[in-house]
C-alpha cells in the first residue's frame, strides 16, 4: 500500500516525539548524576566540617582548659547502661556542715624524729623585787622552734703513717728494712677530691631535686666551695661505672624475676651521640614493679631510640604480665609476657572530647557515655582496693567484666566517623580490647598504667632542669643514679643517706662479698638510711 502524506506526516512526528523523550531521559540523567555527585561532595564536607569542629574544641581545650583528668563538680553518672547496673550516684542528701576538730599532738609527733636543745631563760636574781624574799620557781612555759643548721663542707686530709724497723740485725735477717703502713679507707677516685658524701649529695641535688649542675656549682661557690660542673659530672659517671652499676645490675636481675611489672619510655636529648645530631631525641625506658611484686623496684635504661628492639632485649628473661600503654611496640614481645592495656589511657580520648564540649552539651553526649562506663570501671577498683588479690580477681569477673562489654558493645554500635575525636576514641578501645580485658586475668593487675607513669615523672621533672646529656656515658650515668635513687625512695630510704653508704661500702669490698645486702629491701642496711614514715 502506498503511504500518503497523513501517514507519513504521523511517522515523522512520532520519530520527533521519540527524540525528544530520549534527549529529555540524557538530560536528567546527566542532573540525576551531577545532584549524586553534589550530594557526595555535601556529604564530605560535612564529615570534613564536624572534623574540623572536633579538631577546634580539642586544640581550644589543650590551649586554654586544665591538664588534670579529675572531672568538675557536678559531673552525673548514669545508673543504667544497657541492661547492665552501673555503680550509681550518691543519694541526694541535705547538706551539713561538719567542722573539723584540730587534730591534738600533731606538732609533737611531727618533731618527735628531731634532736632537742633545750634552752633555759633563768632569772639571775630570784629575789623578789618588792621585798627581796627568794623567789621560788612555779612553772615552765615551753615554746618549739624549728633551726636550720646549714651544709658545711670541711677537708679531710688523711695522712697515712708508715713505719720502718730500725734494726739492723732485722734488716740483715730480712735483707730488707721492714716498712709497714696504716691502714686506711680506699679513696673514692684516685687522686680526686671526691667522697661518697659529696657525690651523694651531688646526685641527690640533681636526681632527686631536679638542680642542674651549673646550679649545684653556684650553690658550692657560695658556700665557699669551688667545683666545676665538669668535675661533678665526670665524679657522677665514674662512680656509676666503678661502683653503683653493680647494684644497678642486681637491681635488674631481681626485676626480671617478678611477675608484674609496667614500662613506660620517654625522650631524652643526648649532644654526643654516634651517628646522630645533636637535635636529635634518644629514648629513656622505665620499668616498675607492679602490685602483688616481691620488690619495690623502678629502672631506668637510656637507648638510641624508640625501637621494639631494646625492650625485646632488656625484657627476654621476663616472664609475666606488663602492664603498657598502647605504643605499637609491645604489641610483638614474648609469648612468656602478657600485655596489660591502661584504662586510663583509653579514658583520656573520651575525656578530651568531654572538656571540648560546651558545658551545655556535655550531659547526655557520647562522650558522656564513653566516660561513664569506664569511671564505673575505676569506682569498682576503688571499691576493690582493700580486697585480697583472689577475692579482687573474683569481683572484676562479676562486677567489671559485664561493664567492660557493655561498653565494648555500646562503642562498635555509635558509627562514629573514623577521623573523628569520637571515632578516634572508638577505634583505640576496639583496637586495645585485647590488652584493655588482661586485667580480668589476675587480681594483682592494674586498671591503668599510672604507677609508671608516676616513675616516668621525676625523670621527666629533671630533664626541664638540665635539659640534656652531653654524652652518652651521662646517659647512662643518670639511668643508673635515677634507678638506685628511685628505687630507695620507694623502700622508704633516705636517697642521700643511702648513696652515701652504698659509695663508703662498694669500694672496700670483694669480689666473694654478697651485694644483696646491699640492695634497698635488705634488712641489714644501717636504721639511718631510712626515713620514719613515708614521703
Amino acid at each position: 500500500m502506498k503511504p500518503t502524506a497523513e501517514s507519513l506526516k504521523t511517522t515523522y512526528d512520532i520519530d520527533k516525539l521519540f527524540e525528544i523523550v530520549t534527549k529529555q531521559s540524557e538530560a536528567i540523567e546527566r542532573l540525576e548524576k551531577r545532584d549524586a555527585e553534589k550530594s557526595e561532595i555535601i556529604a564530605k564536607q560535612a564529615a570534613l566540617i564536624k572534623w574540623y569542629e572536633g579538631q577546634l574544641l580539642m586544640f581550644k581545650r589543650n590551649q586554654f582548659g586544665t591538664s588534670s583528668e579529675r572531672m568538675v563538680s557536678g559531673y552525673s553518672q548514669m545508673t543504667i547502661l544497657g541492661d547492665i547496673e552501673v555503680p550509681p550516684p550518691p543519694v541526694e542528701v541535705d547538706e551539713l556542715t561538719i567542722k573539723r576538730k584540730k587534730r591534738i599532738g600533731k606538732r609533737e609527733e611531727d618533731l618527735s624524729n628531731l634532736p632537742v636543745v633545750r634552752i633555759d631563760h633563768e632569772l639571775t636574781d630570784t629575789s623578789c623585787p618588792s621585798c627581796t624574799t627568794p623567789m621560788r620557781d612555779i612553772g615552765v612555759k615551753v615554746r618549739h622552734e624549728i633551726e636550720i643548721i646549714p651544709a658545711q663542707a670541711i677537708v679531710k686530709a688523711h695522712a697515712v703513717h708508715s713505719y720502718a724497723c730500725p734494726s739492723i740485725q732485722c734488716q740483715e735477717a730480712q735483707g730488707k728494712q721492714t716498712i709497714v703502713t696504716a691502714n686506711a679507707p680506699s679513696a673514692l677516685i684516685a687522686g680526686s677530691l671526691a667522697t661518697p658524701s659529696l657525690v651523694a649529695h651531688i646526685a641527690y641535688q640533681k636526681y632527686s631535686h631536679g638542680l642542674p649542675l651549673y646550679r649545684i656549682e653556684k650553690g658550692f661557690q657560695f658556700d665557699g666551695v669551688n667545683i666545676s660542673r665538669q668535675c661533678m659530672a665526670n665524679w657522677v659517671i665514674t662512680c656509676t661505672q666503678l661502683y653503683l652499676v653493680n647494684i644497678y645490675d642486681r637491681l635488674v636481675e631481681h626485676f626480671l624475676k617478678e611477675t608484674y611489672a609496667h614500662s613506660d619510655a620517654t625522650s631524652v636529648q643526648v649532644l654526643k651521640e654516634m651517628g646522630k645530631t645533636a637535635q636529635s631525641k634518644s629514648t629513656e625506658w622505665v620499668y616498675c614493679t607492679g602490685m602483688g611484686a616481691k620488690h619495690k623496684i623502678k629502672l631506668y635504661e637510656y637507648r638510641s631510640s624508640h625501637s621494639e628492639k631494646y625492650l625485646h632485649e632488656f625484657l627476654k628473661d621476663f616472664n609475666g604480665f606488663l602492664h603498657t600503654d598502647g605504643h605499637k611496640v609491645y604489641r610483638n614481645l614474648s609469648s612468656d609476657i602478657i600485655v596489660v592495656g591502661c584504662w586510663a589511657h583509653a579514658r583520656r580520648y573520651w575525656e578530651k572530647i568531654w572538656k571540648a564540649l560546651p558545658e551545655d552539651s556535655r550531659k547526655g553526649s557520647d562522650a558522656d557515655t564513653g566516660l561513664q562506663y569506664i569511671n564505673a570501671l575505676f569506682k569498682l577498683e576503688r571499691k576493690f582496693a582493700k580486697l585480697t588479690p583472689a577475692e579482687r580477681y573474683e569481683k572484676r569477673l562479676l562486677e567489671s567484666k559485664p561493664i567492660s562489654d557493655a561498653f565494648f558493645a555500646w562503642g562498635d554500635g555509635l558509627g562514629a566517623l573514623p577521623k573523628t575525636p569520637l571515632g578516634v576514641a572508638c577505634t583505640y578501645a576496639k583496637n586495645q580490647r585485647v590488652y584493655l580485658e588482661n586485667v580480668f586475668l589476675d587480681g594483682n593487675l592494674e586498671l591503668s598504667n599510672n604507677r609508671c607513669e608516676r616513675s616516668v615523672k621525676p625523670f621527666v621533672m629533671g630533664r626541664k632542669a638540665w635539659l640534656f646529656a652531653a654524652s652518652t656515658d651521662g646517659a647512662d650515668a643518670s639511668s643508673v643514679m635515677y634507678s638506685i635513687i628511685e628505687t630507695a625512695k620507694d623502700n622508704g630510704l633516705h636517697p642521700f643517706l643511702y648513696v652515701k653508704f652504698l659509695l663508703e661500702k662498694l669500694p672496700n669490698m670483694n669480689h666473694n662479698d654478697d651485694l644483696n645486702l646491699l640492695l634497698p629491701w635488705s634488712p641489714s642496711l644501717p636504721v639511718s638510711c631510712r626515713v620514719s614514715s613515708d614521703i
